[in-house]
């Protein structure tokens, strides 16, 4: 337990009541030093002071879907019971605390005829997801979450609560939006909210034999929809559980995911040249409310290991390589291979500029499997080999919304040459020493 004024943080050490809460998604069993369980702005800085004075480097967690660094010997913030959220219907704005889920915020806006822009999950973190770029079912028509973001609470490294905005501290609103926890840590944030209620989507799942006909057919399908549609495919080899359908239980199936805020007519005529490519074992876009998002993904709710890797593609010209080492007639050691179109409003220059770059890219890629001990090692090797045949056809290095494990060798590429150089250098202003590097750490510029 330690004191600074008049708040109290209780630090959960091992063996304690609460310690377990920061260590539920790594591959390997991790040992921070001791877990703070924070519940408000001031319990964060305490927490940021305390291990700024013993010299230990603070870890912060949400909801623990990203993995990274292992916090071994580091202080872990655990933000999940920071769950306020305020909704300012006539601005069309919303204030969430850092423990709040998308789901959550999708359910709060709802009632009032909008929707925060987020992924495709419900259980992420809002905050942890905007600060990675933040790219889901309305990014082609709205650009990034982090595009949506007008105000930050961030708890810097000397323990200093400031506002990053616009016209506040402009250099850490620029950097936080993209460079994700290397500048201390968000407690609150405003974002947007948009008018949309419903959607017409959902997924499309075709067999193993249909699968490379329907994508050469999405290839040029993508070329013609307007940027009110955005959609997705999945190369998925299905476990053979009963909580799966049983027309595509236990076998490879492609899913291809829609998401259109337009109305379901327009949606339909969209959709029917996929529909006619095909037939689907399983098809259920329809006609849904917008708090029903989540369920186009179908991603797991809780988080777990996984390895992964990821990038940025200026085309599909490389369906071909795509279906060769992770097709239906290949045996990968992955769970899935997701292909999302990008483009419309997050290839524009958003109107408050961040660190979430390479908008030119056509695609990304995410590919990885569940982190079980025995398919770490095969699915990595799989997943680096897999990157490279994708060389030609990539932008840049790892998408930063999909940054994860601990390989921080690829965090460079996940930004512009300059962008990574002004990122050092507002690192070096608000963090000189690194105090926030158990993440995908961007050190600090050295001093000349």
């Amino acid at each position: 337990m330690s004191y600074f004024g008049r708040v109290t943080v209780d630090i959960a050490r091992p063996g304690e009541p609460g310690y377990e809460i920061g260590r539920a998604n790594t591959i390997v069993q991790e040992q921070p030093f001791g877990v703070v369980t924070a519940r408000s702005a001031a319990e964060v800085q305490e927490a940021v002071r305390y291990a700024a004075a013993h010299d230990l480097p603070v870890a912060v967690q949400a909801t623990g879907h990203a993995y990274t660094t292992p916090a071994d010997g580091a202080l872990l913030i655990s933000t999940r019971a920071m769950t306020g959220i305020s909704i300012d219907a006539a601005h069309r704005t919303a204030r969430v605390e850092a423990g709040v889920q998308a789901g959550a915020l999708i359910d709060a806006a709802a009632e009032h005829g909008l929707a925060p822009i987020t992924g495709a999950a419900r259980t992420v973190s809002i905050v942890g997801l905007t600060l990675g770029g933040g790219f889901g079912p309305l990014g082609r028509l709205y650009g990034y979450a982090a595009d949506h973001v007008r105000e930050l609470d961030v708890v810097t490294a000397d323990g200093s609560l400031v506002t990053a905005s616009p016209t506040q501290n402009a250099d850490l609103f620029w950097a936080t939006r993209g460079g994700r926890g290397n500048f201390g840590v968000v407690t609150a944030m405003v974002v947007d909210l948009v008018p949309v209620t419903r959607l017409y989507g959902g997924g499309l799942y075709f067999s193993a034999s249909s699968t490379a006909h329907v994508l050469e057919l999405y290839r040029s399908w993508v070329d013609t929809v307007p940027d009110e549609l955005s959609s997705s495919f999945a190369l998925l080899r299905l476990p053979p559980l009963d909580v799966i359908p049983e027309p595509i239980r236990g076998k490879f199936v492609l899913h291809v995911r829609i998401a259109y805020t337009g109305d379901a007519e327009s949606g339909e005529a969209l959709v029917r040249p996929l529909r006619e490519a095909a037939p689907a074992l399983i098809d259920d876009v329809r006609e849904m409310p917008y708090t029903a998002v989540a369920s186009i993904h179908n991603d797991p709710e809780e988080p777990g290991p996984f390895v992964e890797r990821s990038a940025l593609l200026r085309s599909l010209d490389a369906l071909d390589v795509l279906l060769e080492l992770a097709g239906p007639d290949a045996d990968p050691p992955l769970s899935l291979v997701e292909l999302r179109h990008l483009g419309g409003a997050v290839a524009r220059p958003p109107a408050r500029p961040s660190a979430v770059g390479f908008r030119d890219a056509a695609f990304t890629v995410f590919a990885g499997t569940v982190g079980l001990p025995d398919l770490v090692e095969p699915a990595e090797e799989f997943l680096d080999r897999l990157m490279k045949a994708l060389s030609p056809w990539r932008v840049g290095g790892p998408y930063v919304s999909f940054l994860s494990g601990p390989d921080l060798a690829t965090v460079s590429a996940a930004y512009k040459p300059a962008d990574y150089q002004r990122l050092r250098k507002i690192k070096a202003a608000y963090d000189p020493t690194n105090l926030f590097r158990v993440n995908h750490n961007i050190a600090p510029e050295a001093k000349s």
